[in-house]
């Protein structure tokens, strides 16, 4: 898309070429950038134009390639196995030479300077969609959400400067989950615990995102997940004593519980939590069935019903968490069943943060023996809504990803896709 009229650019062009003073700081050094054997008079002024013009659509086709697939070479792996580069992140696919990436371009579509040297364009742009978070949003038809999501992303190049009381907070939490998997590992060896090792990065998630709903007024989070890493919340979240959690592994009665082995993942609770700035969120946990995704359902009707029950007509009030396995959401349908009536008058409750906790493997079979698409979140791309990508290895990413989901969530109460 050409940011500039052919007409408008060579209007500008010739004023440049009578008196370069006449224009300002930023038209100068646009036209200076140039080679001066493009800025011959008379005629030529139209070709020169045209030059400039040309270069500047290339310039816009890259930078709308970042924003659709720079999520291809995002390092999102914690486990740093090296991505395919893609060729429409490659200058040179535009025509773009390395002799251009030092010319002054206009950089008005993406937000901060209006003019920026095409070098400085492709490192935010790298910044932005190829570090520790890929983004998938361009899916999206709405204009209004699409730029809402640019602004914010490529004003602060997808990274946040956080304080030294949230990196404490985020250090306490890995720490509190890290702890009590290593516990568990030696204390009952060989129990069954579908540990949350190698997700620790789940808990300051969930911490952070109940101190944004805090903020947002919400005094309610109906939480729904599966079996994976559930004593770990159920611990270092809903406030669960440890004992009674560890005493459930030491069965007294065995036979009459015999069938019952796994009820532990199973298990429920409510609590309340309060945030650093004094909000009281009442959180439940639902109780688990054995379906590995069934419980969507259940969380999002019972978040609807205590909307309906306290009037919250805006669902601002109370929302719900769920957490999947990458597996899982790609491959059952109750997935696509429940996006699917997410939005319905009658089932809608404001927008649902969803957290893949991606481990790569399902059970048994490894990523490209369980699915046919890219990412295990590819399915929800059906409910034009932003799909975030992040290293859990990178917890200054997890916070962007996680401020970003909430806002989003409260500012267009749609769902909202993190993949971890």
């Amino acid at each position: 898309m050409n940011v500039f009229s052919h007409d408008y650019v060579e209007a500008l062009y010739q004023q440049y070429l009578q008196d370069p003073s006449s224009l300002s700081d930023d038209w100068r050094r646009y036209f200076d950038s140039f080679d001066a054997s493009q800025g011959m008079v008379g005629s030529a002024a139209t070709r020169g134009a045209e030059s400039v013009a040309q270069l500047q659509d290339r310039v816009d086709q890259l930078v709308r390639g970042f924003r659709v697939r720079g999520h291809l070479e995002a390092k999102i792996d914690p486990l740093g196995i090296p991505r395919p580069s893609n060729r429409e992140l490659n200058p040179e696919s535009y025509a773009l030479l390395p002799s251009d990436m030092d010319k002054v371009f206009s950089a008005r579509t993406i937000q901060g300077e209006n003019f920026l040297s095409l070098r400085d364009i492709v490192q935010r742009l790298r910044n932005t969609y190829c570090r520790s978070i890929g983004a998938q949003f361009m899916h999206i038809d709405d204009h209004a959400v699409r730029s809402w999501l640019q602004k914010r992303m490529e004003g602060s190049q997808n990274r946040m400067q956080l304080s030294r009381e949230t990196q404490l907070r985020i250090l306490t939490r890995l720490t509190d989950a890290t702890i009590l998997e290593e516990f568990m590992r030696r204390k009952f060896m060989g129990a069954k615990t579908f540990s949350l090792e190698g997700g620790e990065t789940l808990i300051p998630l969930l911490d952070l995102a109940l101190e944004k709903a805090g903020q947002h007024g919400i005094v309610e989070v109906v939480l729904g997940m599966a079996h994976r890493g559930r004593l770990n919340v159920l611990a270092n979240i809903m406030g669960k004593r440890a004992e009674n959690i560890f005493w459930s592994f030491d069965d007294p009665l065995p036979e009459e519980n015999r069938g019952g082995g796994d009820v532990l993942y199973h298990l429920g609770h409510s609590s309340d939590w309060d945030t650093s700035q004094g909000h009281k969120i009442h959180i439940s946990l639902c109780f688990n069935p054995s379906h590995l995704e069934f419980v969507n359902v259940v969380a999002l009707g019972r978040c609807r019903a205590k909307q309906d029950r306290i009037n919250d007509r805006e669902h601002k009030k109370v929302m719900s968490v769920l957490i999947h396995g990458d597996a899982a959401f790609a491959g059952e349908g109750i997935v696509q069943e429940t996006l699917n009536l997410s939005q319905l008058p009658g089932y809608k409750t404001g927008g649902t943060l969803h957290v893949i906790l991606n481990n790569q493997i399902g059970f048994t079979t490894d990523a490209p023996d369980a699915r046919s698409t890219t990412y295990a979140s590819d399915v929800a791309k059906m409910l034009q809504i932003p799909i975030f990508h992040v290293n859990g290895e990178d917890p200054e990413a997890v916070a962007q990803v996680v401020e970003l989901a909430m806002e989003f969530r409260h500012r267009f109460h749609r769902d909202v896709e993190i993949d971890m």
